[in-house]
């Protein structure tokens, strides 16, 4: 399936969502996708749990 078509999917069910429940059924959809697709790239190997728990170095500051 094509990027477009999932892209397509999700517009979908976001409009469904914002239509017939209103703009916290969309944000709820909204949250539940971006958590699905995190999810997605963990299974596909393209994301690591330290990528997002990473700490920064002192020396990466800026001043």
């Amino acid at each position: 399936m094509s990027m477009a078509v999932v892209g397509l999917l999700a517009g979908m069910a976001l409009g469904f969502a914002g239509y017939f429940g209103g703009f916290g059924a969309f944000l709820l959809v909204a949250a539940l996708g971006a958590v699905g697709f995190v999810a997605g790239r963990f299974v596909d190997g393209d994301l690591e749990p330290g990528d997002l728990f990473r700490t920064r170095d002192r020396d990466d500051r800026r001043r």
